[in-house]
């Protein structure tokens, strides 16, 4: 299979290496024309997102040197045409649109190109060209207009330090038919400004992310990665930012390190986050805010509410940290979501008519006791930080009337299946839904499995099934009837070439609002 990928991503791109040739699609004669940027533009690879019944987005962006100076990726200063193409086929000899768009130099020479109009249910291929190259090929797909089995695949936290990208390509190998990417996609310390155990295996581009420039080069490094591109190119995208898009633990207008002017770096941080991301026109950044909070349909049997748990939170009690007797953290008018997302998405889940609605948020929703024995001791920076909203949420999850809701949650670094209780501490209290936490694709590099530590911690915490501190990723494969999650993991991730296997599988029985270990 992954023979298989790689010549579908990259085969494409290889077509564009002889002499300037600009390829005009299957029976036409190739027109010259003159390569006016002397490198390949198309470093970064293609991607695609936010699929809909009859469209989705398509995005690339030109940076023949990914690293170069004032983070412009190489390219100079003027807009650039691209044309783009999409097929029906992977040779592209079935052509189904093509045209034009313009990479704008103050944009980075990102390209966004949002179609509507198209078949549902479809799968698709595309690729660009710009002065005399061409780009790989990606593969997409619409949303279907009935039911029609999904499966997709849930992944997070990729410390381009830590690790390589071994899960991604992994992942890639599987060809989902949707990625959800749940945050932390790039992390915006100095070199070595978060030291995984054991030491990193490659190194940030120089200094802390503050200014534009710094984050559109951090992003062109991480795009760069051979292993991320696969599996943007395998299929389309959901995406959705946590803290290190922009910095650690921030919470909406508070540093988490009070670095002054922070207004001004989250407005860097969000253009360079929506210039390197298939995001639609109503995801552009307003100065230091951006829209992510969307629902995206596929078709009658699943609903995705993707959430922002970052802009629209009260500080984080007690300083942060993982504490005990931290008594602010459960008053009641504290908000992580804000009371118009809030709203927005319990309104949301009365209104669907979806088999299945999978929420997309970023930070454990399940209550977890890190302490054994006597006393609570909690991450403050998640969901248990704001005990109170947490309530509030879950009983308009069961009060709602949504069927089968279930949580994708990345940020956590390793995988966790939960069940969600209105009562934590009450083992017979009803369950709202069901939390799947997807473990990092490198974030603390190699990962391990201590079953002593594993024991200890869902013994304290009965509601956890599981827990797993390797690196990986989730597939899962729905169903009217079914959801089911296969939690990949990965031994290491510090060496290529890693082996990915099932470490656990539950099934969540529609109506059951429970997991079920099979």
């Amino acid at each position: 299979m992954e023979q298989s990928l790689s010549r579908r991503v990259f085969l494409s791109g290889a077509a564009a290496g002889a002499g300037g040739l600009l390829l005009t699609g299957a029976g036409h004669a190739p027109a010259l024309r003159p390569r006016t940027l002397a490198a390949d533009p198309f470093t970064l690879g293609v991607a695609s997102g936010d699929p809909s019944a009859d469209g989705f987005v398509l995005w690339t962006r030109l940076a023949p040197d990914p690293l170069g100076v004032n983070g412009r990726g190489g390219m100079p200063a003027r807009d650039v045409d691209v044309q783009w193409q999409l097929a029906a086929d992977e040779g592209f000899t079935k052509p189904v649109r093509s045209g034009t768009a313009s990479a704008r130099w103050r944009q980075a020479h990102s390209v966004h190109v949002e179609l509507d109009g198209l078949e549902p249910g479809r799968e698709y291929f595309y690729r660009f060209r710009a002065e005399g190259h061409l780009s790989p090929a990606g593969r997409t797909r619409t949303a279907p207009a009935g039911f029609s089995p999904l499966t997709f695949a849930v992944a997070a936290c990729a410390h381009y330090e830590h690790g390589y990208y071994t899960a991604y390509r992994r992942l890639a190998e599987q060809e989902p038919g949707l990625v959800v990417h749940l945050g932390d996609y790039m992390y915006e310390y100095a070199p070595q400004g978060y030291t995984a155990p054991g030491g990193g295996v490659r190194q940030h581009t120089w200094g802390k992310c503050e200014t534009l420039a710094d984050y559109r080069m951090r992003h062109a490094q991480y795009k760069s990665d051979p292993d991320l591109q696969a599996a943007h190119a395998v299929a389309p995208w959901l995406v959705s930012f946590d803290d290190h898009e922009i910095e650690n633990n921030w919470a909406a207008g508070v540093s988490s390190t009070g670095a002054p002017a922070f207004n001004r770096r989250r407005a860097n941080a969000f253009r360079a986050y929506y210039e390197n991301m298939p995001l639609r026109r109503s995801s552009v950044p307003g100065g230091s805010s951006i829209r992510v909070h969307r629902r995206v349909d596929w078709g009658p049997l699943a609903r995705f509410h993707l959430l922002d748990t970052r802009q629209f939170r009260d500080d984080q009690a007690c300083e942060d940290g993982v504490r005990a007797g931290c008594d602010d953290r459960l008053a009641p008018g504290r908000t992580l979501l804000g009371e118009d997302q809030r709203r927005w998405l319990l309104d949301g889940l009365a209104a669907s008519g979806a088999r299945w609605n999978l929420v997309g948020q970023q930070i454990l929703m399940a209550q977890r006791d890190h302490r054994a024995g006597p006393g609570t001791e909690v991450n403050l920076d998640s969901w248990d930080g704001y005990a109170a909203e947490r309530t509030r949420l879950l009983t308009g999850f069961r009060d709602s009337g949504a069927a089968n809701p279930v949580v994708l949650t990345g940020d956590a670094h390793m995988h966790h299946a939960a069940d969600l209780r209105l009562d934590f501490d009450d083992p017979d209290s009803p369950r709202a839904a069901v939390e799947l936490v997807t473990s990092s694709i490198a974030s603390d590099g190699d990962g391990y499995r201590d079953e002593s530590r594993v024991a200890e911690l869902t013994a304290e915490n009965r509601h956890i099934s599981y827990l797993d501190q390797r690196r990986g990723y989730i597939v899962c494969r729905l169903t009217a009837e079914e959801l089911q999650a296969d939690f990949r993991v990965l031994d290491y991730i510090s060496r290529r070439g890693a082996p990915a296997r099932t470490g656990a599988r539950f099934t969540v029985p529609a109506g059951e609002r429970a997991l079920d270990p099979r």
